[in-house]
């Protein structure tokens, strides 16, 4: 059972305490109250709140003051704050709001909108803090949460799992920006993608590194995932030195002084469709996942591999033309120019 957030309430009227009080209560919001600017900013510190809402006007410190002190701290700099005003001077607004405030509330005010601003307020924190920093994709405990709520709906959905192969490589090769520039690039095709092609309710989530999640319905799952390695592939050569790009492979020194060929980038996209009944945790589904991505990284070329079995017993690979790879056991395709190591 998740925790209660805990909201400070600091306003020196004690009317306007147990009203916010018992509607925050009752929303299941834990609650602790200050009645002036000094107890407010002590309380930030000992209650440790997921969200201020702040009086202007208060006794011994106003509320512009404490913003300051909350906007100060290292642990609180980004501690959600609401501004509460008796007054509706523009003026006090746009300070508030330049000193970091993050909504301000007229009094006096509607309850329900109140509660609103707050919840919203509270959600809009939390997917900041689970975001993945570089690309701004709901995190590992965003997309856990996000997969188990599937399952437990039993929605009959999909889940890819995309990574760049041969990333390491680029990334000694290149430097960390030009890595950053290829990851943010692979999220753009994905969020892209499935802006495009995919259906409503799709969620791309970014695990970490070079690896990202796709959670979509299963109708047209293999259409969707065919269009990201097309996409990839697509851009793919930009995010080369020209040369490299020409003759289709990088020459990196490993640490014996040797010099080794790898290929270009590519993506591999594992894809498990019709989830619902087959699976009780997300982790049991990593595990397909990950046995299909294994498969399919053994191909230098982008390439989607689905569960669907060849007659061989091997997950069935799809590159982006379209052709279907359904050898025995892992290896490139027939015919496939890509020099390898």
């Amino acid at each position: 059972m998740a925790a209660k957030a805990r909201i400070l309430v600091a306003d020196d009227e004690p009317h306007i305490r147990r009203i916010l009080q018992f509607l925050l209560e009752q929303e299941g919001f834990e609650v602790r109250l200050a009645e002036d600017g000094e107890e407010a900013w002590q309380a930030v510190a000992s209650f440790r709140p997921d969200l201020v809402l702040l009086d202007v006007m208060m006794p011994r410190m106003d509320g512009f003051a404490v913003l300051e002190i909350i906007r100060a701290g290292f642990e609180t700099a980004r501690l959600p704050v609401i501004l509460l005003t008796a007054k509706s001077d523009v003026g006090d607004k746009v300070l508030g709001l330049r000193g970091g405030a993050n909504d301000y509330i007229v009094k006096p005010f509607s309850h329900d909108e109140l509660l609103l601003r707050v919840s919203n307020l509270l959600e809009a924190t939390r997917r900041e803090r689970e975001a993945n920093p570089l690309t701004g994709l709901p995190g590992n405990r965003a997309i856990e949460r996000e997969i188990q709520a599937r399952i437990a709906g039993g929605e009959d959905f999909a889940l890819m799992y995309a990574d760049i192969d041969r990333f390491k490589s680029f990334n000694d090769h290149y430097g960390y920006a030009r890595g950053d520039r290829a990851i943010s690039f692979t999220a753009g095709v994905l969020v892209g993608c499935t802006q495009k092609y995919g259906p409503g309710g799709v969620f791309v989530g970014h695990v970490g590194g070079d690896d990202f999640v796709v959670a979509t319905s299963s109708a047209g799952s293999e259409e969707l995932a065919r269009h990201i390695i097309e996409e990839f592939d697509a851009g793919v050569a930009a995010l080369h030195d020209t040369e490299d790009a020409l003759r289709g492979y990088l020459e990196v020194e490993n640490r014996a002084g040797v010099r080794e060929r790898f290929p270009l980038i590519a993506l591999t996209v594992a894809l498990v469709s019709d989830v619902k009944g087959r699976f009780t945790h997300p982790a049991e589904l990593s595990d397909t996942l990950a046995e299909l991505k294994h498969y399919g990284k053994a191909n230098p070329r982008s390439v989607v591999v689905r569960e669907r079995r060849t007659r061989t017993g091997d997950p069935e690979m799809i590159t982006s033309n379209g052709a279907v790879a359904s050898q025995s056991g892992p290896g490139p395709l027939d015919g496939d120019p890509t020099p390898r190591t």
